[in-house]
């Protein structure tokens, strides 16, 4: 028995070290790749990247990706920043909804007599001058017709009085309706955010109408993980759909400190918007990605994955809404994006898509003067009702001071002279 499962032994080795001899072989008989491709093509031995191209993405090309699109932004009016001082920032909007005959969102809305003192100088910060951008803010709301003009309608949730939940800052909300009500999930800071990093809770307040008035629960709702977890401190970026009867809120949080930072997607389910809610056994859903985004699509979720990680600027699918593969690689992706979702609280069993929302940029004003965030909209074709081919064209071509002002610094500019006169010098 011992001396026949040697020779087993022996044979499978042999066979595992020969592979490189029977491909060369299959390769010389196998006849070239065809120049027009058919559904056999997928079935012939092919090197690792026509692999990928064939089985790991939605389409062999992106004219043919239903998850694939590039993004159009227009700014939008109706907004006022102070003349771009960096006291106003507006960030973070929701998914959009429709109701009454018009469009909804809520955002994150600072509005200080000074600029953010920054997350490294948070000590300073007191009541009237916030560490960053999202310290010492609010949620406003506002609406719109056609979602390019926009009416700013005023505060939705106020920052409570200490010490309940929230006090410090509001920020970073998404909506849920569920049976007849309105749900706003956000962060609620207790301290000024960047003391000890992003620390926050999840809490939510509720409404009969997307108009208000808001009820604040005044308690955590999503809680941090267990010390040791990977989301034992951020809980961030709470984002419900409705499936299956149930209340999924996708949020991120970011781990790994003191090392290079890790930011992962994870989930929670529950029947009562108020909880408890159930951590996913597989948390973390996603490995990549600053903000979530996710909207039902087909019999199951699309996500864009933008910023951080190995996966960034990526569009990913999953068909049970848990485990995520990337089904196409995007550019110009929106950042905190909040799509118009129609299927959102439908509890429907087949996503139609997205094909806009809007989205922030970061980079207002000067860097280092009169930062702050600015919302913008977006347009794209991640949807099965919509055949845009402009939408599915690959490469932009910006102009070119766009790639001068992506230079080398002093310090590497310095490097690069001092590799210079060394070669010389040898």
């Amino acid at each position: 028995m011992i001396k026949n499962m040697l020779i087993a032994g022996v044979m499978t080795l042999v066979a595992c070290q020969s592979p490189d001899k029977n491909t060369a072989s299959q390769n010389r008989e196998q006849s070239p790749f065809p120049y027009t491709i058919t559904e056999d093509t997928k079935d012939r031995q092919l090197s690792a990247a026509m692999e990928r191209s064939f089985h790991d993405y939605s389409a062999i090309h992106p004219r043919n990706n239903e998850l694939y699109s590039q993004f159009k932004y227009t700014e939008l009016k109706g907004f006022d920043y102070n003349g771009h001082d960096g006291t106003i920032s507006r960030r973070d909007p929701s998914k959009v909804i429709f109701e009454n005959g018009q469009y909804y969102v809520w955002y994150t809305k600072r509005d200080t007599p000074v600029i953010p003192v920054g997350a490294s100088n948070a000590d300073q910060s007191n009541d009237t001058i916030p560490s960053t951008d999202w310290d010492l803010a609010e949620i406003w709301y506002a609406t719109s017709k056609d979602g390019f003009h926009w009416e700013e309608q005023g505060v939705a949730v106020p920052r409570p009085p200490k010490p309940e939940v929230g006090w410090r800052s509001v920020s970073t909300t998404d909506i849920l309706k569920w049976k007849g009500k309105y749900y706003l999930y956000y962060q609620g800071f207790m301290e000024a955010s960047g003391k000890r990093g992003d620390y926050c809770p999840v809490t939510v307040s509720y409404a009969d109408s997307p108009d208000g008035p808001w009820t604040a629960s005044g308690k955590v709702v999503i809680e941090n993980g267990p010390e040791g977890s990977w989301d034992q401190y951020a809980i961030h970026d709470p984002y419900p759909l409705v499936h299956d009867g149930k209340i999924y809120i996708y949020y991120k949080s970011a781990f790994n400190r003191p090392n290079p930072v890790w930011v992962g997607g994870g989930l929670v389910t529950g029947t009562d918007p108020l909880g408890p809610f159930e951590k996913h056994p597989l948390n973390p859903l996603t490995s990549s990605g600053h903000e979530v985004t996710m909207f039902p699509f087909k019999e199951g979720l699309g996500a864009i994955v933008a910023k951080d990680g190995t996966e960034h600027f990526t569009i990913q699918y999953a068909e049970d809404w848990v485990n995520f593969e990337i089904a196409s690689i995007g550019e110009l992706v929106p950042v905190a994006a909040g799509p118009f979702v129609p299927g959102a609280y439908t509890n429907t069993d087949y996503g139609r898509g997205i094909t806009w929302g809007l989205s922030h940029f970061v980079n207002a004003g000067t860097y280092g003067v009169n930062p702050h965030s600015i919302l913008t909209r977006f347009d794209c074709d991640l949807s099965l009702d919509v055949d845009d081919p402009q939408m599915k064209e690959t490469g932009i071509r910006h102009d070119l001071d766009v790639y001068y002002r992506q230079g080398l610094s002093k310090d590497q500019r310095k490097r690069i002279e001092e590799q210079n006169l060394k070669l010389q010098k040898e």
